[in-house]
């Protein structure tokens, strides 16, 4: 009775008798992770407030075009999938969502990261892959506990020096924007892993210039001194 998964070929919205289950934790309103289904929910309700018991919302893969101010009620929230979905904006108040640690956000249509999202200080992992985010804010630097960040197939031109303040970062993907250089202290973040294997670290896709990639791939070290060598020049 504290999880419940709605499912339907043409899921267009959630049934009313939904928002009685005040006890419900975990809500699922997404396809099967291997089916081609999408849903054609374009509004998730206001009385979705109803459910504060809730530790996990899942709609990906629907057709949401709005996330209502309500979804800031959800106090208990640790793990929220907005995935696939035609969301341009996010509404401020999700940055009272302080036990979030997990928030997915690929295959929108978003061209910021929304300034509420740095204010979730427990979020540990945050996918906003595949949107047309431009900027990253300052902010960023207040997710202290962040290890992963993925933000490949967007339009970032630069990033700003507050990503290297994460230095619980453990998975940063940037492949595929339009990066030519990477801030002159990138290298401080040692707790990635790259070796050999450095996916935990893609730059692919993008124009590197400054240090170029076959600096990057060698780790922070290499990226330290590339930096040091154009101080002491």
């Amino acid at each position: 009775k504290k999880k419940l998964k709605i499912s339907g070929r043409e899921l267009v919205s959630v049934p009313a008798q939904v928002f009685g289950l005040d006890q419900l934790q975990v809500l699922e309103m997404s396809p099967e992770r291997e089916s081609c289904l999408r849903y054609r929910m374009e509004l998730l309700p206001r009385e979705i407030s109803h459910l504060r018991n809730l530790t996990c919302l899942y709609v990906d893969s629907n057709n949401l075009k709005k996330i209502p101010a309500e979804i800031g009620t959800l106090s208990h929230l640790e793990r929220l999938t907005l995935s696939n979905n035609s969301l341009s904006s996010l509404p401020p108040e999700m940055g009272a969502l302080q036990r979030l640690h997990s928030l997915h956000l690929a295959n929108n249509s978003l061209t910021e990261l929304p300034a509420p999202l740095c204010q979730l200080r427990s979020l540990t992992f945050l996918d906003v892959s595949d949107n047309k985010i431009g900027t990253i804010p300052s902010g960023i630097r207040h997710l202290e506990k962040l290890e992963t960040l993925l933000l490949l197939f967007n339009s970032l031109e630069s990033l700003p020096e507050d990503v290297c303040l994460l230095r619980n970062l453990c998975t940063l993907w940037l492949g595929n924007n339009h990066l030519r250089s990477l801030p002159a202290s990138f290298g401080e973040l040692v707790n990635l892993d790259w070796g050999y294997n450095y996916c935990s670290c893609n730059f692919e896709g993008n124009p590197l210039e400054s240090p170029p990639p076959e600096v990057c791939s060698r780790g922070p070290e290499e990226i330290r001194d590339y930096f040091l060598s154009f101080r002491r020049t």
